[in-house]
């Protein structure tokens, strides 16, 4: 069999409206998975029409919708680190598994693919560990940011860039303000270069359109091709 031919597709119904990941392939049925991550993929035969799937999608919202609630419900309830031994951490889209070792110093380091806090405290103390692991997320943060924050300018042609800074918020990955101000959620530290480039990038085309109207997507089209296959990946990560 040949290899599949994606597209990320949008599909509305009523007041709902959903991203998708259109496979065609060479099958003769529809099918329809919702993924863990709430990530939707309908694969296809290789020439089904566009009347076709719409109807198809239609026929499973109820399930879709069923299926997403689901997965939207677990992942509401994540595991509660401890911040101990054997645990593990993701940092700039990679994941890493955290080891604490009882030394005279303190300090965190990342090295053979695994992160190391070396403390003079009790290696169980968690509350101490996270505060020290934590530290080291935020030097790393502040460094990381700014410099995909100026590789990311060099797209624009604005004379004046807004201001960056960092502020924690539930349901954003970062924000802009008429003060020419850039938010950017701490916790894209442990997402990938190209997602923190892509929320970068998402808001300083707010610089030029305010809504998410037809405009601002042309725009970020024209200054972050893909950018909603990186959307997608963004999502997973939740530590």
């Amino acid at each position: 069999m040949s290899s599949p031919n994606k597209h990320i597709k949008k599909f509305s119904y009523g007041t709902y409206a959903y991203e998708y990941e259109l496979q065609r392939q060479e099958r003769q049925t529809l099918s329809l998975t919702v993924n863990p991550d709430m990530s939707i993929v309908l694969k296809c035969p290789r020439y089904a029409g566009e009347d076709r799937i719409e109807a198809f999608l239609v026929r499973k919202w109820h399930w879709l919708q069923k299926q997403l609630n689901f997965f939207e419900q677990v992942n509401k309830k994540p595991y509660i680190k401890e911040y101990v031994s054997g645990e593990s951490f993701y940092y700039l889209g990679r994941q890493y598994q955290l080891l604490v070792k009882p030394t005279t110093y303190e300090k965190v380091s990342l090295t053979k693919g695994k992160i190391f806090i070396f403390t003079f405290g009790n290696a169980a103390d968690g509350a101490h560990n996270k505060k020290l692991l934590q530290a080291w997320y935020d030097n790393r943060m502040n460094k990381v940011f700014r410099e995909r924050f100026t590789a990311m300018a060099k797209r624009f042609d604005y004379v004046n860039l807004p201001e960056l800074a960092v502020r924690r918020m539930k349901k954003r990955w970062g924000s802009y303000l008429k003060t020419d101000k850039i938010f950017l959620n701490p916790k894209l530290i442990h997402a990938s270069k190209v997602c923190i480039d892509y929320v970068i990038v998402h808001e300083l085309c707010h610089m030029r359109f305010k809504n998410h109207d037809k405009r601002f997507y042309q725009f970020l089209n024209e200054k972050y091709p893909g950018w909603r296959q990186v959307k997608t990946k963004l999502e997973q990560y939740h530590d």
